[in-house]
């Protein structure tokens, strides 16, 4: 089984959260596998060894964990990208809205220099809004995307086509559903 199926096989699907009416993909038993986590982000990073990148972004709270496990397998900084309020020091914030309502997003002013080539990382991709977001303060900082990563893709939330045409780079993820 490929590297997507094996992810695929252990992703559960939970009802109604964190609102009645949505599926939420859990990655949690994908964490409980230390081989399988392993193999996955290998495979995302694969997917960037051509790429200089400087920094690794991701967002809180998942996008932390696979996050900084890509970075470190690419051997460049990781940048936290944090819910409002989550940061000690000097911020600059981008408010965004999701599929079941709004949120602020914040990271350090002095976490990308100008000119830095990032890729920026989450689980899970639905309709692109925090990670637009997420791009956003990346360019407001003078860094450049050069990419977006994800676990999952939600591909009928069209947030791959929404990222595309904002950012014009490459939008991976190891799953589309």
């Amino acid at each position: 089984m490929d590297i997507s199926g094996k992810v695929r096989s252990v992703v559960r699907d939970v009802a109604d959260y964190p609102r009645p009416g949505i599926l939420f993909k859990d990655i949690t038993p994908l964490l409980l596998n230390p081989a399988l986590t392993h193999e996955a982000v290998n495979a995302l990073a694969h997917r960037y060894e051509q790429t200089p990148i400087d920094a690794v972004a991701a967002i809180e709270a998942r996008g932390f964990i696979l996050g900084s496990l890509l970075a470190r397998e690419l051997a460049c900084a990781f940048v936290p990208v944090r819910k409002a309020g989550k940061l000690p020091y000097h911020t600059l914030r981008q408010r965004y809205d999701l599929e079941y309502g709004s949120a602020e997003i914040e990271i350090h002013v002095d976490a990308v220099k100008p000119g830095a080539q990032v890729l920026i990382h989450d689980d899970l991709l639905a309709t692109g809004g925090t990670a637009a977001a997420a791009g956003r303060l990346i360019k407001a900082l003078g860094g450049e995307v050069v990419g977006f990563s994800f676990l999952v893709n939600l591909a009928f939330l069209e947030g791959q086509q929404r990222l595309e045409a904002e950012f014009g780079c490459p939008v991976d993820s190891l799953v589309t559903y």
